[in-house]
C-alpha cells in the first residue's frame, strides 16, 4: 500500500478544454435550423431528422470532408442546441454602457473567409448590425429570433527573421 500513496501526477490536467455547445432560444426550431444551415453551414448532428414542430435540435459544423465531429475533449466549433423558448425565455445578448446601451453579441465565431461570408449574409437577407476592424474584420449580425452573434477573421501576421 505504501507504493500507491507515493504516486504523483507528473502532468497537470486542464480544467477546461473547449466549449461543446451553446443553448440558443428560438421561436421555431425547424426554421432556425434552416437559417443556421444556410448562413453559417451548421448541419443537424448525427443525421437526426429535423421536422416542423420540433422542440429541440442539435447542430454541428462539418469538417472539410463533410463529416460531423464526434463529441470529445477538444471541440473547436461549439454545437448549437436550438430550443423552442417561451416568450419570457429571452435572447442571447446583453448591452454595455461602453456601446451606449446597444445590444451586444454573446459569442463570436472565427472564419478564414469573412468577405465571402459577408456576401452570403447580404444575399440571404441576414440582419447585419455592423462591421468593424478589431485586429481583423468583424461582422455583427442577428438571427431571425434576435440572437446576436459576431464573426471575426483574425489577421495572420508573418514575421521575417534575418
Amino acid at each position: 500500500m505504501q507504493a500507491e500513496e507515493n504516486i504523483k501526477v507528473d502532468e497537470r490536467l486542464e480544467d477546461i478544454t473547449g466549449i461543446t455547445c451553446i443553448y440558443v432560444p428560438v421561436n421555431d426550431v425547424y426554421e432556425s435550423m434552416k437559417w443556421y444551415e444556410k448562413n453559417l453551414g451548421y448541419q443537424p448532428a448525427n443525421n437526426k431528422r429535423v421536422e416542423p414542430g420540433m422542440a429541440m435540435a442539435i447542430l454541428n459544423i462539418p469538417d472539410r470532408n463533410g463529416n460531423l465531429p464526434s463529441p470529445g475533449l477538444r471541440q473547436v466549433v461549439p454545437a448549437l442546441f436550438l430550443y423552442k423558448s417561451d416568450e419570457e425565455g429571452g435572447r442571447l445578448r446583453f448591452s454595455r454602457s461602453l456601446d451606449n446601451g446597444k445590444p451586444h453579441a454573446l459569442a463570436c465565431f472565427i472564419t478564414p473567409r469573412i468577405e465571402e461570408l459577408f456576401e452570403r449574409f447580404k444575399e440571404n437577407g441576414v440582419n447585419i448590425l455592423g462591421r468593424m476592424m478589431t485586429d481583423g474584420p468583424n461582422i455583427t449580425f442577428a438571427d431571425p429570433d434576435g440572437n446576436i452573434w459576431e464573426v471575426w477573421q483574425p489577421i495572420i501576421r508573418k514575421f521575417v527573421y534575418s
